[in-house]
């Protein structure tokens, strides 16, 4: 699981950076995709950051 989420915050934020030239570079003109797109990267990297902190933040007894 740390695997899996640690490749998937490499990936979305691949996404991210790749999302955001675009945007800057003006090679995207549907905004509206383009937000998305970002938005979903983001939500990405956010949930595999939380399952990061589950896994390490857990409760040792």
């Amino acid at each position: 699981m740390i695997t899996l989420a640690v490749l998937a915050i490499g990936i979305f934020s691949a996404f991210m950076l790749y999302d955001m030239k675009r945007i800057v570079d003006g090679g995207e003109t549907n905004y509206v995709t383009a937000t998305l797109g970002l938005y979903l990267s983001l939500y990405n990297v956010f949930q595999s950051l939380l399952m990061l902190l589950g896994i390490f933040g857990g409760d040792r007894e």
